[in-house]
């Protein structure tokens, strides 16, 4: 696992020693960077079920202005800290071991949310629900989540919509989007 872009380009992420946390591949990770490529730069971003952090760390080494990270899992959190600390993104970061579901009621408000939670769970679902209930993103802010190629998209409401689905072998990436309404 390594950053692929930016200014923290080739460092190497710190990875789970044992099976709980699930990272993304850098294959998945750059197709989902080159998605999202031109909405980085200056915006705040969210890393909810964050796991060792290389979304939000990606998008800060590609400009992003600041990053939250969210997991219940200290031993994540502690991934998350150390892989901040190799890539020098200490400053522009905050790092929770809390509950995301609970975060997701705060009155913070993002530019871009990624949503990798675990497989085979209905937290996707949960999280993008409460993300629309409490309007977390900003107008035009984007949510990313990745979740099994075959699992369910979750649903959303105006003014939050679906904009498009994209399956990498046996990963399905979903792109939505709020609207300014």
């Amino acid at each position: 696992m390594r950053v692929i872009s930016g200014t923290a380009k080739g460092r190497k992420l710190k990875e789970p020693v044992d099976n709980r946390i699930r990272p993304t591949s850098d294959r998945v990770k750059e197709s989902v960077f080159t998605i999202v490529q031109f909405d980085i730069e200056g915006r705040q971003i969210l890393d909810l079920f964050a796991g060792t952090g290389q979304y939000g760390i990606e998008a800060l080494s590609r400009g992003a202005k600041s990053a939250v990270f969210i997991d219940s899992s200290k031993d994540s959190v502690k991934l998350i800290v150390d892989n901040l600390k190799t890539c020098g993104f200490t400053d522009s970061a905050n790092v929770h071991a809390r509950d995301v579901l609970r975060y997701l009621e705060s009155d913070y408000k993002f530019d871009l949310i990624f949503i990798d939670p675990p497989y085979d769970t209905q937290l996707a679902d949960e999280a993008i629900q409460k993300i629309v209930q409490f309007d977390k993103l900003n107008i035009n802010g984007i949510i990313i989540c990745e979740l099994k190629a075959e699992a369910k998209s979750p649903n959303v409401e105006p003014p939050y919509v679906l904009q498009k689905e994209y399956i990498y072998g046996g990963v399905k990436i979903i792109k939505y989007m709020r609207e300014n309404q």
